[in-house]
């Protein structure tokens, strides 16, 4: 049976995530608080931040934007997606 949570994004009860996506009390917080869609918009979102800003997710200073902006998306004013970025 699927797990609920009140996800922060969608602002509604939704299928929970199967396990924590994300290491340490930022992952906690998003095992416990984002749903399976919502993790799913995100890993577009980041995968569009990867292409756009031409990121190396190996680098620690991507990373360290990744994770800034992973916390923007669920719990902060959201993550914005570069000026230049012109959808398809």
């Amino acid at each position: 049976m699927p797990r609920t949570v009140q996800c922060v994004l969608l602002k509604r009860d939704a299928d929970g995530l199967d396990y924590q996506p994300y290491p340490g009390e930022l992952g906690k917080r998003i095992y416990d608080n984002v749903s399976k869609e919502a993790w799913a918009k995100w890993l577009e979102h980041q995968t569009m931040l990867i292409n756009e800003n031409r990121l190396t997710p190996i680098e620690p200073k991507a990373r360290a934007l990744l994770v800034k902006e992973m916390e923007k998306f669920f719990f902060g004013g959201g993550s914005e997606k570069p000026k230049e970025f012109k959808p398809v």
